[in-house]
């Protein structure tokens, strides 16, 4: 719904609480810090770790109703979402981060609905799949082609590719890991009625 980047999350929050929302949800991607975690893998935060060290709890009940209702082939974690304005892109990064955080995963936008939410007092929670794994650098191609809404511009991307093949084989293993975190999220998808009943 909002595109990708923190100030589209905000906005995008903001405007479903002035048309009555009474909880929100922060559901999509994420890059992996904690080793462990393999693209597909589902993230249900118990706190979004913001840019200034500060933890927003998610709702712990909520959360727990989800995991309970969800199937035995999905591979779930919980713990801690770091926030970021920018993308993750090294896996040098992903692992300083890990290190001094403890956080699993990493994204941008969770932070954002999860200050609105708690300025609004409501319901938050996160449900995040794992796109690229922490060993894993992303291809340069990526942000490059990336527009402010978060959408990949395809002329971009081929122009760039043209002039750096080498980018060509890991951009082929970040499409298949989307394509695992995809999955994940389509069978969400799926149980959204279920999911978006907090009580």
């Amino acid at each position: 719904l909002s595109g990708s980047g923190p100030e589209n999350a905000r906005i995008a929050a903001q405007i479903l609480i002035g048309q009555g929302a009474k909880q929100l949800i922060s559901w999509g991607c994420a890059g992996a810090l904690a080793p462990h975690l393999k693209a597909g893998d589902l993230v249900i935060p118990e706190s979004i770790g913001t840019q200034n060290n500060n933890l927003i709890a998610t709702h712990t009940q909520w959360s727990k109703k989800i995991i309970a209702n969800l199937t035995s082939s999905i591979k779930y974690y919980t713990g801690t979402l770091l926030e970021s304005d920018s993308v993750v892109a090294l896996a040098d990064t992903k692992n300083e981060l890990h290190q001094s955080t403890h956080a699993l995963a990493v994204d941008m936008e969770s932070g954002a609905v999860a200050r609105i939410a708690q300025q609004a007092q409501i319901p938050f929670i996160a449900l995040r799949s794992i796109v690229d794994p922490a060993n894993l650098d992303l291809p340069l191609a990526i942000n490059h082609a990336m527009t402010e809404t978060g959408l990949v511009s395809i002329p971009k991307l081929l122009l760039y590719l043209c002039a750096h093949p080498n980018e060509i084989p890991r951009l082929i293993k970040l499409g298949l890991n989307f394509n695992a975190a995809n999955k994940t999220l389509k069978y969400l998808a799926h149980q959204l009625p279920l999911i978006s009943q907090n009580q």
